[in-house]
């Protein structure tokens, strides 16, 4: 059985590979870059991360290439990306990226021009079958799981993917790596937006989005400082706003972007009742499983990656849901990933569109 593995020359697709490898499968290593230009100090991080890849593929013995989806990530999520923040709402373009390139681009590649029988990634999670319907499973290390990340897969990609890493820890991972002398081992985890690395985000940014400085102002309209443009704030943000803590002494967090009039608003105290909403419409959703699981039913949510699991009640709408919190939450931003989840099991996901303040 011959496997595929999307090798992005950090240590998670690595051991994944030596995994499969070590298990008798014919593995072949593919990098993918999705990113031509350099960052500030004139690097291209895809030609290093493709020299780990390389040298990876060297250790365990297995044949490894490269393919370009440049064009097709911007046409299908920098533009998205893009048009988000102007629109003022706060976009997850990993989430699409997923959906739109690694796991159908890349898979149909992968099928198709490699003759693969699976494609295989070093996403932190886990899938299994029951009553012929795939499911999409929290990874073991429940600290590292990607399953929100990867809620927009269905049946068709779940059929043709493997996950496997998604049984073990990171400490684990690592010290498989080190075991094996993978250059990768002790390389550190890529962080943020994947087209963004480690540049300062407002500079990138400003290089496709002209700034417009305006005002920050409270709910009575006050004038409290000057922002550097909407794109670089995002709700429930505290830092970064130039503004002290007159009167009581507490931050400022920001509530409102209003566009009309290229106002930042912002309100004091973070149990400022501003901050809070309870319910939110989500759109374009995607059901693992294919179809909702009812019109109406209870599970968890999360609206953000690093957010404990929240209790809520959906009603469906075609591919519109709308999410009642059973306790009021902070910060939730339209442009973000709603993902919802019973027990150990990801639904699928959708994108928030509007949110009903307290």
């Amino acid at each position: 059985m011959k496997i595929v593995v999307g090798m992005s020359g950090g240590v998670d697709s690595s051991v994944a590979a030596l995994l499969l490898k070590e298990q008798g499968y014919e593995v072949i290593g593919v990098f993918m870059k999705n990113w031509e230009e350099k960052d500030e100090s004139g690097l291209c991080t895809a030609t290093e991360d493709y020299d780990d890849v390389r040298r990876v593929c060297d250790v365990i013995d297995i044949p490894y290439y490269t393919v370009n989806f440049a064009k097709e990530y911007y046409d299908s999520v920098f533009t998205y990306f893009l048009e988000e923040y102007k629109k003022g709402r706060t976009p997850n373009p990993d989430v699409l990226c997923n959906r739109e390139i690694k796991f159908k681009r890349f898979l149909d590649y992968a099928i198709d021009v490699f003759g693969g029988d699976y494609l295989a990634t070093g996403h932190y999670a886990q899938s299994d079958v029951v009553n012929g319907r795939y499911r999409l499973k929290r990874a073991f290390d429940h600290g590292k799981d990607q399953t929100y990340f990867l809620c927009q897969l269905g049946q068709k990609e779940l059929e043709n993917v493997l996950f496997p890493i998604g049984h073990l820890s990171k400490a684990e991972v690592r010290e498989i790596a080190q075991k094996n002398n993978l250059v990768t081992a002790n390389k550190k985890d890529s962080t943020g937006i994947c087209f963004i690395g480690e540049r300062h985000f407002g500079k990138f940014l400003s290089q496709y989005l002209p700034a417009q400085p305006g005002n920050i102002v409270d709910l009575q309209g006050n004038v409290k400082g000057k922002h550097q443009g909407l794109m670089y704030y995002t709700l429930g943000q505290r830092k970064g706003l130039g503004i002290g803590g007159e009167g009581s002494g507490q931050p400022w967090f920001v509530v409102h972007k209003d566009l009309e009039k290229n106002e930042l608003v912002v309100v004091q105290g973070d149990d400022h009742p501003a901050l809070y909403s309870k319910s939110l419409k989500a759109i374009e959703m995607n059901w693992v499983a294919g179809q909702a699981p009812a019109a109406a039913f209870k599970c968890t949510a999360k609206f953000r990656y690093r957010q404990e699991d929240q209790d809520v009640i959906v009603k469906v709408a075609g591919d519109t849901i709308d999410v009642e919190f059973l306790e009021k939450q902070k910060a939730v931003t339209p442009g973000q990933v709603v993902v919802l989840y019973r027990d150990n099991i990801c639904l699928g996901g959708g994108i928030i569109d509007q949110v009903e303040m307290i």
